[in-house]
């Protein structure tokens, strides 16, 4: 075997694997139990940056299991451990683990648990603190670093936590957490484990729960009564419309939607935060997914007659979109767990909704319930939606003719550039709209991070871009230049464990959103819209995100900011991704968030 004398694996190191040397050592600690409940969850990655509080942890899962099921994952920044965690989670559908060092670790990766949080992505954290006992700290580091309710500092925004006082008590608060956070509506949980209990040397291992037998429960569908109720109302609607929110990847659920809606002849609307729910190009959907209600999707949910609401994010905002203060003038069925997750601290409750007939279950569950019950009913006496035109994907305009690339025209390059191929959307800027991607599998599109800040999105593309290897699938990101900059320091991550992504940046060199707001505010006071770029844009010097991304061992193209190069820079790094790289490329776009090809130049950014 081949090492250097830091002891590493050299012949193993180029597939980013770091086994250790073997260990000698007999005795046993107690964060053996940890490492070895981790091995029984099935745990296979653990993505973390170091850190001493939880220093025994780190020494079981290298020198007791070997970095093998689960294997670290070392990031550069505690957020971005978390992002990669979450992207796991949106790809498998099962939880990653991640771990953070102590109070500042968790402080730091907050923003992440956030997200994963308001995903509804399953996500098994853990930390540490301490020692506890204050006889056994080191004096300064430990105190600082040591608080008495350190899960204190994320309740709010996690299904439960834990933090067991003895050996004895940690398979099963471990056990807990996996049970409650793979529960829906799913989430994160955090266990934090003493520095000191970590560190405490035992002489036996207590015998750890077969994990098999502490599973979540089965997903929860509606009551027969409930689904034969709900089957028949869309049945008999003359105009039925299904909004379609948050789905698992099942190719099951996917195929049983299908299947739902052409049985009912129901219209379809999905939305652009979460992922594919239906077929993009399907004849029933109704308009391009939406990030926010388009006026094509206001004039099918005022004309229908019967809405079916299964786990949309905000029904009731959606609703108040449309209706304003009107009373809906529709049947409103609302289907969801989510409000098991509410409570008085955030307001991701959102407007309470208008529901005629309210079922607590499950959106997968409640697509095969009402299928078999839609069945029984046989064919419909009408056709449903009689005078409506077939949908038709709009089509992405041509260039103006000028070497500008605006955000449509890098769709439609990708799309052709792609073309033949699965792909997997990971990500998209606020710059992306509906109909730039099509969607026909569950895989497809995978939405966004649920909660809506900035620097996420190179983390989760890393984590969804590791799920999907030699899945015979192209991982694509696009991301904005903002969440990059904030977050680009997952793609270290990603270039050392050799996970293969393209992240492409669409580079306006500004905070652009934020220049929107700005002009409806100076709109409103009457001052000068010319001045909304100050503060916001990120030029004079302009950012060499490319060169970001080289510094890190990935391939770096651009700045790409002529439209006739454009095709040919995306042939040469999916060409390098297809060889197993991970490639950024720095797209100067124009600013605007218009649909079609063309859109405001900011001012300071020269074409």
């Amino acid at each position: 075997m081949s090492s250097d004398n830091s002891g590493r694996n050299l012949a193993n190191e180029p597939q980013g694997i770091e086994r250790p040397l073997p260990s000698e050592g007999k005795s046993l600690w107690g964060s053996d139990v940890v490492a070895d409940m981790m091995r029984a969850l099935d745990i296979e990655y653990l993505a973390l940056n170091p850190g001493a509080s939880y220093r025994g942890i780190h020494d079981s899962l290298v020198n007791r299991l070997g970095n093998e099921k689960p294997q670290m994952l070392l990031c550069l920044h505690e957020e971005a451990a978390v992002a990669v965690a979450h992207g796991w989670a949106k790809i498998t559908g099962k939880p990653m683990g991640a771990i953070v060092h102590s109070n500042v670790g968790l402080l730091h990766g907050s923003m992440g648990v956030f997200n994963a949080w308001m995903d509804r992505a399953p996500l098994l954290l853990f930390g540490a603190t301490g020692p506890v006992d204050s006889q056994k700290r080191r004096p300064w580091i430990d105190w600082i670093h040591t608080v008495k309710d350190q899960a204190a500092l994320i309740r709010h925004f996690i299904k439960w936590d834990d933090q067991p006082a003895s050996v004895e008590a940690i398979p099963d608060a471990m056990l807990r957490a996996k049970q409650i956070s793979t529960t829906a509506p799913q989430g994160p949980t955090y266990v934090c484990f003493d520095a000191d209990l970590q560190e405490r040397k035992i002489e036996n291992l207590p015998a750890l729960p077969n994990p098999a037998r502490f599973k979540a429960p089965a997903p929860v569908g509606p009551s027969a009564a409930q689904a034969e109720e709900i089957a028949a109302m869309l049945h008999g609607a003359e105009r039925p419309l299904i909004l379609m929110g948050r789905f698992s990847r099942s190719e099951k659920g996917w195929a049983e939607r299908i299947a739902l809606v052409e049985a009912l002849g129901a219209v379809v609307l999905t939305e652009m935060k979460n992922a594919s729910a239906f077929p993009s190009d399907h004849p029933q959907m109704g308009a391009p997914s939406m990030g926010q209600i388009s006026a094509e999707a206001n004039a099918l949910i005022r004309s229908a007659d019967v809405v079916l609401s299964l786990d949309w994010v905000d029904l009731g905002g959606a609703l108040l979109s449309v209706w304003k203060k009107e009373a809906p003038k529709n049947k409103i069925i609302r289907v969801s767990v989510d409000q098991y997750s509410h409570h008085g601290w955030g307001m991701e409750y959102h407007v309470l909704p208008t529901a005629d007939v309210y079922v607590a279950a499950e959106a997968d569950a409640t697509v095969t319930a009402l299928l078999d019950a839609v069945k029984k009913l046989g064919a419909r006496k009408a056709k449903a939606w009689p005078d409506r035109k077939p949908f038709v994907v709009p089509p992405i305009p041509d260039s103006d003719g000028s070497s500008t690339i605006y955000v449509p025209l890098l769709a439609k390059a990708l799309q052709r550039v792609t073309a033949g191929r699965k792909t997997s959307l990971l990500r998209h800027s606020l710059s992306w709209h509906g109909h730039f991607w099509p969607s026909n599998d569950p895989l497809d599109i995978l939405g966004t991070d649920g909660g809506g800040g900035v620097g996420s999105g190179p983390g989760t593309s890393v984590g969804m871009a590791l799920a999907l290897k030699d899945s015979g699938r192209l991982p694509i990101a696009v991301l904005g230049d903002g969440d990059f900059m904030m977050g680009n320091p997952a793609i270290w991550t990603g270039v050392h464990y050799k996970v293969p992504l393209l992240v492409i940046i669409c580079n306006n060199r500004s905070f652009y959103n934020d220049e929107l707001h700005q002009e409806r505010v100076a709109k409103e006071r009457e001052r000068p819209v010319a001045n909304k770029w100050i503060g916001q844009q990120m030029i004079e010097p302009d950012i060499d995100l490319a060169g970001l991304a080289r510094a890190q061992g990935a391939v770096g193209i651009g700045p790409v900011d002529k439209l006739a190069d454009l095709e040919a820079k995306l042939k040469e790094a999916i060409a390098a991704v297809d060889s197993g790289k991970l490639v950024v490329v720095d797209v100067r776009v124009a600013g605007g968030y218009d649909a079609g090809a063309s859109s405001n130049v900011p001012r300071g950014i020269k074409d």
